[in-house]
């Protein structure tokens, strides 16, 4: 089955990839010798939407799901010290959550709640575009504790992927599901503080087609790169000013995740790629097709 992301363990070496929404399980993997140490089935009424993300001590994983009868948004919680087995759940906070981060050096978990209801037996349809209400969650101990709402006339801007600065800053990739072109597809948020979206010119917000596939910060805070793959591009946006300030058109570009200053890209057709604010570097060409998204470990 395709993959979609993984969770990284923060102390061992550890990830616990999911299969494409809406996949029904996950597979944790030894990143030293490449075997399966488990597997995790969601249970019955719910589907994974991709990603997760540990506690801060690496006893908790928390993945992304939906009960689809309901067509409300859940978070699982997953003892990591015994087999993954599946322990409690809450409620995400909205529809359709995504993805799901922790902000460094605390417990406080933020969730992308995209807002759109989708159903196994309809598989990727999405069944409630007119009324979508995209939003980011925070948590601490179960509990929705701030939620930050997009301005009302970018409802369907479904929020998507996340990244988070080693301040805490968050920044989000949207899609789109109007018909319209929307005004902007990047954001970022800090909490006690309104949304803040990126500013870019009506060709450059063109180029993403509607659609960023992936999000990273800079080692340092100063830089967001967002990918799309079917608009064929990287866009970097200065984290301070909040304005873009470069492109890089790359055929099927997706994945994304940042060294230090450097980004790291993955292509579909098999390119490892690295660039920084001001140069790019091709890394290699290997034989698969790689998809979503890319972890660092």
């Amino acid at each position: 089955a395709r993959g979609h992301a993984a969770a990284a363990h923060p102390s061992r070496p550890e990830a616990v990839a999911f299969a494409r929404r809406p996949g029904t399980f996950a597979i944790v993997i030894d990143c030293i010798t490449g075997l399966r140490k488990a597997r995790l089935e969601s249970p019955l009424g719910r589907h994974f939407y991709g990603h997760g993300t540990f506690s801060s001590d690496g006893s908790l994983l928390f993945t992304t799901e939906n009960d689809y009868e309901a067509g409300q948004g859940r978070i699982g919680v997953w003892d990591a010290l015994d087999g993954y087995t599946r322990i409690d759940e809450w409620y995400s906070g909205g529809v359709g959550p995504h993805d799901i981060k922790r902000l460094p050096g605390t417990d406080t978990l933020v969730v992308a709640n995209g807002g759109i209801d989708t159903h196994p037996d309809t598989g990727r349809t999405k069944l409630n575009i007119p009324t979508m209400a995209p939003n980011l969650s925070y948590f601490i101990n179960g509990v929705v504790v701030e939620t930050a709402m997009l301005p009302p006339q970018f409802h369907k801007s479904s929020i998507r992927h996340l990244a988070i600065s080693k301040r805490g800053d968050v920044a989000f990739g949207m899609q789109w599901q109007g018909d319209q072109m929307p005004q902007a597809l990047v954001g970022t948020h800090q909490r006690g503080s309104p949304i803040s979206l990126m500013t870019a010119s009506t060709d450059q917000i063109r180029q993403l087609d509607g659609y960023v596939g992936s999000i990273a910060y800079s080692g340092d805070g100063n830089s967001i790169a967002v990918t799309s793959p079917r608009g064929g591009v990287v866009h970097m946006y200065d984290a301070s000013t909040r304005m873009f300030f470069r492109d890089i058109l790359l055929t099927d570009v997706s994945g994304i995740a940042s060294l230090e200053d450097t980004f790291v890209v993955t292509t579909g057709t098999g390119q490892l790629q690295s660039m920084t604010r001001g140069d790019s570097n091709f890394s290699g060409q290997i034989d698969v097709k790689w998809d979503n998204h890319l972890v660092a470990i």
